[in-house]
């Protein structure tokens, strides 16, 4: 099997012994302007996002210009449009790409696409594209995965309407074609998903069928199924972004905007520190606090030879004295020295 630890994209280390790997996802977000891309580009990076990602097709490297009734969406964002028409609209043209890459290296954020077709890892390859994303409705899509990691990049591969059989033959079919290192998401391919659909717990389930860095695609509203996904086992996490969510964009309504994208980074970066190591001792930032802890004190003085009782011993606060489960072994034995009202009972004691 692969070793997840092992996963990295330009040098960045994935994994779950490392921070939540960041994906802010242009998609369709640009609204045929190209200065609106190099604004999420810039809005991605002071958000503290890993990577920007893009979506490389023409309307006719996805679908065809028909209006029989296979080819008109019914329902949800895109009701009554033709497929063609739909992408027609959303794609990002091909002669952009290069300045957008040229762009976010300027910016030292790293920038990849999902290629629709094999044309388009044809172009992201002249790019020297860094890694590759197969989007969930291509995971099915066996000869462009195969096509895709011979190029010998990292791939990331998300799985949303994939069940598990079809995300191993992704999985088998990347491995096999020469994929050295793979990445798997649980996604809900709604838009938007309901947080109830996201089933988090198939994080871990992937994890044990695939022994693969694992993350999410998050197509929901907010923020906290994406930083949930985190204590499940997530390390990368993508989200839509846009710069205004009424900006009338196909997927403008679902995506994030800049202040929630800073919230993202921080919050999923924040929920994997929280998840530390199994600890039981005590931490730095308890230190100060063990005077709010009970322990054993005498509270009342002693002469030397003195027998003592409950009324010289007992519980109470600062804990800078022994525990209190001790205080059957003090009482009856005899004070050895002149004890002042107020003084920690010590482990000399025991």
């Amino acid at each position: 099997m692969l070793e997840p630890k092992k996963f990295a994209i330009n040098g960045r280390s994935i994994g779950t012994d490392y921070p939540p790997y960041v994906i802010a996802e242009m998609s369709a977000n640009h609204n045929g302007c190209i200065e609106n891309a190099y604004k999420i580009i810039d809005m991605a990076k002071r958000s503290g996002a890993d990577a920007i990602k893009l979506q490389t097709y023409t309307p006719d490297t996805i679908t065809m210009d028909m209006n029989s009734p296979e080819f008109i969406i019914e329902g949800g964002l895109w009701n009554g449009q033709s497929l063609y028409n739909l992408y027609k609209g959303a794609y990002m043209p091909w002669e952009w790409h290069q300045p957008l890459f040229d762009y976010a290296r300027q910016k030292s954020i790293t920038i990849f696409s999902s290629p629709f077709d094999q044309t388009a890892v044809d172009l992201l390859e002249d790019l020297n594209a860094p890694a590759y994303k197969i989007a969930s409705f291509e995971a099915i899509d066996l000869p462009l995965i195969q096509y895709v990691a011979q190029t010998g990049k990292p791939m990331i591969i998300s799985t949303g309407m994939a069940n598990l059989e079809e995300i191993k033959e992704a999985v088998n079919a990347a491995r096999e074609a020469g994929c050295q290192a793979l990445a798997i998401l649980h996604c809900v391919s709604g838009y938007p998903a309901p947080a109830a659909d996201y089933n988090l717990r198939t994080l871990q389930d992937m994890q044990h069928h695939f022994d693969l860095p694992v993350g999410l695609s998050d197509h929901t509203l907010d923020n906290t199924t994406a930083i949930v996904s985190v204590a499940m086992g997530a390390s990368i996490v993508e989200k839509h972004v846009t710069l205004d969510r009424k900006g009338g964009g196909p997927d403008d309504s679902f995506s994030l905007e800049e202040t929630d994208l800073k919230a993202l980074c921080s919050g999923v970066k924040t929920a994997w520190s929280s998840l530390g190591k199994v600890d039981y001792g005590r931490q730095s930032s308890e230190l100060e606090n063990v005077k709010f802890r009970r322990s054993l004190y005498f509270v009342k003085a002693l002469q030397v030879g003195e027998k003592i009782t409950s009324e010289h011993v007992k519980s109470i606060r600062p804990g800078y004295g022994i525990a209190p489960k001790y205080i059957d072994r003090i009482l009856g034995q005899v004070a050895h020295k002149n004890i002042q009202r107020g003084t920690a009972v010590g482990k000399e004691w025991l």
